[in-house]
């Protein structure tokens, strides 16, 4: 291995190269932003380099694009593509019915297009993510920038009638200036603490003007693949759950950049 992983980003990259094996030749797979999806992509890549693997990705956003293409995977739109057999992404948190919060990376508009226009979508994550109920991450908001404090206000008023232990919510920043979706969007952070209702959260959100979308993924998610330090790696899905381990290989060059 070309560096020394820690515990979490070992365990990101066993989620990672796990997921990497349930893409087959000739899918349509759209690949997910964040730091375990970086992984997913660096595998996918290996294995295009060293199996002849052939696939067409659709990335959720353009560090996705960029990295996809650096390792040699074949990237088109969504349009080109048009539907897909399987989309791999990351999340903030996901519970025991498979919802989730994502956004953390500001690109959950995309990712959720990518997500639900999939004949399946399965989530990579290391341990930290399970939890017994939402909330506890950030729930992004993408708004326009046009009136955005009138939405953020009309955001706090419905959240007053919610079971959430928090109502906290800050404007993503990026250094000194907000930040900006890929789409050109601000995000607005709603710290909840908790969650008691998502689905009703996640509707409610979406029928405030300005907003575009919300990190909530409900109904979305088929399955979960859970990296561990220690190399296993998790699949669970609605019949279950099993287990693998997955083995360093050097000739992957994986870890070059780190």
């Amino acid at each position: 291995m070309g560096a020394e992983l820690s515990p979490i980003e070992m365990a990101k990259y066993v989620a990672g190269r796990r997921a990497a094996d349930l893409v087959e030749d000739g899918m349509r797979v759209g690949l997910g932003t964040g730091s375990t999806a970086a992984w997913l992509v660096k595998s996918l890549g290996a294995r295009v380099r060293n199996e002849g693997l052939s696939i067409t990705a659709v990335p959720t956003s353009s560090r996705t694009a960029a990295l996809a293409r650096e390792v040699g995977i074949d990237v088109v739109s969504l349009e080109d593509a048009r539907w897909l057999d399987l989309t791999i992404d990351g999340a903030d948190e996901f519970d025991p019915a498979f919802n989730l919060i994502k956004g953390g990376g500001g690109a959950h508009l995309q990712e959720k297009i990518v997500a639900t226009a999939s004949d399946r979508m399965v989530v990579i994550a290391d341990p930290a993510k399970a939890v017994a109920q939402l909330g506890a991450f950030p729930l992004p908001v993408e708004v326009i920038g046009f009136g955005w404090t009138a939405s953020r206000k009309l955001i706090a008023e419905a959240l007053e009638g919610l079971d959430v232990l928090g109502r906290d919510i800050t404007l993503r920043m990026a250094g000194e200036t907000p930040f900006r979706t890929d789409e050109g969007n601000l995000v607005l952070d709603l710290h909840l603490g908790r969650i008691g209702n998502p689905r009703q959260l996640a509707l409610l959100l979406n029928q405030i003007p300005g907003v575009v979308e919300n990190g909530l993924f409900i109904d979305i998610c088929d399955a979960v693949v859970i990296g561990h330090p220690d190399g296993r790696a998790e699949l669970r899905d609605a019949e279950g759950s099993e287990e693998a381990r997955v083995e360093l290989a050097e000739s992957d060059n994986l870890f070059a950049d780190l």
